[in-house]
């Protein structure tokens, strides 16, 4: 699995990222391209928060089950379901997501160790750094795809 930390994985995104468009149409799932940089965006500030986000009920139960297919390289199914925090409904500025998702993508690229994942994710639980940077690309790379990137 690629990892975000790695800078041929950082360059690679924020490219894939830039070939992004206004009406770039998604091949599954419901969130138009604005709404799955929101939804991204979410994801990426759980492990840059200084705050933790509570955990899940169901991931204190089977999170620790769940936990290796956020950074193995086996590909995400279409339409998962995701967690309702990160569900995003509402019309989203296009241009704006794309520039607050290529800075949250810098900020975790360039972030050091001890910065990144100092709370547990909500539903799987503590990560290693490692394992972050391969989460990180894991999601992005999936929402990209859904777009056809």
């Amino acid at each position: 699995m690629k990892n975000l930390l790695e800078e041929a994985t950082y360059i690679e995104l924020t490219s894939r990222l830039q070939k992004l468009q206004p009406d770039s149409k998604a091949l599954w799932g419901k969130m138009n391209v604005a709404q799955m940089l929101a939804h991204v965006s979410e994801a990426y500030k759980v492990p840059l928060s200084d705050t933790a986000v509570p955990r899940m009920f169901i991931g204190r139960l089977i999170g620790w089950a769940l936990k290796p297919m956020m950074y193995n390289d086996t590909a995400w199914k279409k339409n998962l379901p995701t967690a309702p925090s990160f569900i995003i409904t509402t019309e989203k500025d296009f241009h704006k997501e794309l520039l607050g998702q290529l800075t949250l993508v810098d900020k975790f690229y360039k972030a050091k160790p001890e910065n990144i994942g100092r709370h547990p994710h909500p539903m799987f639980g503590n990560f290693t750094t490692e394992q972050w940077g391969k989460a990180m690309y894991k999601h992005l790379n999936h929402h990209l795809e859904q777009f056809g990137l």
